[in-house]
Parts: C-alpha cells; structure tokens; sequence
C-alpha cells in the first residue's frame, strides 16, 4: 500500500523537519511554499496543546492544501491514508464507507482494500505547523495586553499632553486587537477612560476618549456612568465642534447609551445634539457621517419630545430633499423618522408644506424596500389625508396611483395592500371614473 513515510535525514527523532524533505517524500504535495522549516514542539504529553482546539481559536485566512481533508475542505486532526494514496479526516472517510461507497471519493478508484491507515507523519505536521502559529498568537496576545495595561498604568498618571498621547496610543491597540478591547475592560479601563469626561475635559482628550470608549463592550453600569447630563453634554458639544470621526464616534455613542434601559429622553431631548446629527446628514462632502446620524435619529424619534423638537429646527424639509441622495440603509432610517413624525401635528404640516414630499416619496415606492415602501405609504396616507384635495391631486398627477396599483398587485404584506387600497380610493374622489382610470395608466402599469 502507498503510505508517506518519515523522512529518514529529517524525521522526528530529531527536533528539526525539513519542509523541502517533507514535499520530497509527498508529505506536503509540493504545497509548502517557501525554504523555512517546521520546527517540531516536542511537549511532555499532558502539557500537549489540544489540536482540535487550536484549530478552532486560530483564524487563519491561508491553511497548506495538503492539511485539509478533501471531503471537509476542513483541516485533518485524525488523517488516514486509504489504499490508493488518497488521505482523508478519519471520521469523514468511515462515514462515506457506512453510506456503501467502495470508492476513493477523490480519484473514485475502487478501493481493492478497505483498510485505513493512520499517516503519522502528515498528522505530526500538522500538529506542528498549527502549535507554532497557535504558541505565536498566544505570544502577541500577551504582549497586547501587557502593552494595554501598562497604558492604562500610564493614563491614571498622566497629565496634559501626557494624557492625549497615552490615549491615542490606548485607541491604537485597541482598534487593533480584540485581546486588547477585553483587556480594558477587565482592568477597569472603561471607569478611568469615563472619568476623564467632565465640562472641563479639553476636545483633544475627550475625541481620543470617546473613540476608545465607543469600540469597547459596555455594561449597563458604564453606561450609566456616561448618561451623567454633564458628560451627555459634553459629548454632543463634540459632535459638532469635533472632526468628522469624532461626530460619527460621538453619534455612536450616544446610540448605544440610548439602547439602555435607565434612558431618559430628555438627555436626548436637546437642540444643539439634534442640530448636530442634520448637520451630518446634509454633509455631501462627507457622506461616512449620514448613517450614523440616521441611526441614533431613528432611535430617538420615538420620543415625543424628541419629534417636536426635530420639526421645531426644521428637519422635516432638510431629510425630505437629502431622500434621493441615500443609498437603502439610509433611506430606510429617513423614512421611518419622517413616518414618526407623522405622529404629530406639527410634523404632518410640516409634510404637507414641504414641496418635495410627494414626489420623492412617490417616487420610492416599490423601488427599494417593503419597508420602505411601507414607510412611504404612511407618510403619503398622512399627508392625503391632512389636506385631501390639494395632496390628492398632485399625488396622482407624478404617478402616485398606478404606483398604488403595482403595490396592491405585488406579493407584499396584506396590510400594507389594504392600506394602499384605501389611498387609492382617497385619491380617486376629486376625479371621474374615467378621468382617474387615465391618471392610472393602467396599460402601462400591466406591463
């Protein structure tokens, strides 16, 4: 039977396998690549690393071909050599044996001996390949996080510019490395970077505080501690004095604080943060800014409060005209805060005197979404509804009902028909029969 075996200049009675050896001798099947060496760890057999779990915890992007069990794709921990050469997962070739294949499954060979043989050698290397690159990681886990603490040693300490560079140099290793993010956090990193927000933090170590604290695992806790009105402030003062990667961060955090379940809306109930966030989304320089700024609007526009203060600084036309600008994500967020504010009085007004109201949102309707779709049929209903004859008309006149008639024809949600029947038939009472059925434009909506 054909079976790797272990070189004789280079085998594992030393310390030392040499890889070009191992592609000799078929072990690696010329996939090795390179002239370096596999250095065997040679470890007493209770402290041996557990292979399995090394494969799991190691997430590597590039694994030698010859290390991956044809029938898996996964890496062998168990691989066996069958009669023709071939080498598989032990598990996986039983399995193809118990479903009655008497074939290889790689060259479907007749198998002329159903034996399997363990391929030690193959497994050695395997072992060995992914105990070093597994004692390598360990190695630079540890050396982030001793690099983690010993800058957080440095921030309790450090004063003035001492304390911008720390912090920069802590947002640099924790961006990087998730050991890094979990460091900090069991070191109490999240109490000492909190404290450092106050009215009389300077914007440089409140930007680098903020960055950190926005890509860390928040407990409900910290995130009391920064729903302090004094540190609230402080962070919206930021998102708009800030550079555009402060306001997103600061738009970020604010989200995630107001996801807890202590929040009070009148920490969000401000002009200044409101004025803020339609700053960042009529940005059309900098566009990374408008889905943040969406997604914390959507979140706090289910506060009353929040939704009288939005049509107060006039956000209603200014979401309105940046609606053809926004790619899906973004709409579905604009649609569903205008869609809120439709909960008011003021916002229904407000919708009804912006000029562009109907014909963008007419316009969406089935292009993008359901939701969207959804969305914008609730604002048209609301509007419609507001001023009957006025909205009705120019609804129809840029398309609006044989739109309708391809929302109730189409496979959505029942409810989302029926209350698209219900504005079809709004808009059908300042017209004739025939005159409405026209506006439709039916032979073309069938086609």
């Amino acid at each position: 039977m054909p079976m790797f075996q272990p070189s004789k200049t280079g085998g594992f009675d030393g310390h030392i396998l040499d890889l070009h050896t191992a592609v000799k001798d078929g072990v690696l099947g010329g996939c090795g690549g390179g002239d370096g060496k596999f250095v065997v760890v040679v470890t007493d057999e209770k402290k041996k690393l557990d292979l399995k779990k090394m494969i799991s915890e190691l997430e590597l992007s590039e694994i030698p071909s010859v290390f991956i069990c044809p029938i898996s794709l996964e890496p062998m921990q168990d691989p066996v050599t069958l009669c023709t050469g071939q080498t598989y997962e032990r598990s996986n070739i039983l399995k193809w044996f118990n479903l009655g294949h008497c074939t290889c499954p790689t060259t479907m060979q007749e198998l002329w001996d159903d034996l399997v043989t363990p391929n030690k050698t193959l497994h050695q290397l395997i072992y060995t390949w992914f105990s070093q690159k597994y004692v390598l990681m360990k190695k630079r886990s540890e050396d982030v996080q001793g690099r983690a603490i010993e800058i957080l040693g440095t921030l309790r300490k450090a004063k003035g510019k001492a304390k911008v560079h720390a912090l920069s140099e802590l947002k640099q290793v924790v961006m990087a490395h998730a050991i890094a993010k979990k460091t900090v956090v069991d070191e109490g990193g999240v109490f000492v970077i909190s404290s450092l927000l106050s009215p009389f933090t300077s914007h440089a170590v409140g930007s680098e505080a903020i960055a950190i604290l926005v890509n860390l695992e928040l407990d409900s806790d910290s995130k009391a501690g920064l729903m302090q009105p004094a540190r609230v402030s402080l962070i919206v003062d930021m998102l708009n004095d800030g550079s555009i990667e402060t306001k997103i961060n600061c738009a970020r955090l604010i989200g995630r604080l107001v996801e807890e379940k202590g929040f009070r809306a009148e920490l969000v109930s401000s002009h200044s943060l409101l004025v803020g966030l339609m700053r960042l989304v009529k940005d059309r320089r900098r566009r990374n800014g408008v889905s943040p700024a969406l997604t914390l609007l959507k979140s706090v526009s289910v506060h009353k409060q929040v939704r009288n203060l939005l049509v107060r600084i006039g956000a209603v036309p200014q979401l309105v005209d940046v609606l053809p600008c926004l790619d899906p994500e973004c709409l579905e967020s604009a649609l569903f805060v205008l869609d809120s504010l439709c909960l008011e009085s003021e916002g229904r007004i407000a919708l009804k005197d912006s000029v562009n109201t109907i014909p963008h949102t007419v316009r969406l309707l089935m292009k993008v979404s359901e939701k969207c779709t959804n969305y914008a049929i609730s604002i048209l209903w609301s509007v419609c509804k507001l001023a009957s004859e006025e909205c009705s008309s120019l609804a129809v006149e840029v398309g609006l009902a044989a739109k309708l008639l391809l929302v109730i024809q189409s496979g959505c949600d029942p409810a989302l028909k029926q209350r698209s029947a219900e504005l079809l038939k709004l808009c059908s009472l300042h017209y004739s029969d025939s005159m409405f059925i026209s506006k439709c434009k039916l032979t073309r909506t069938i086609q």
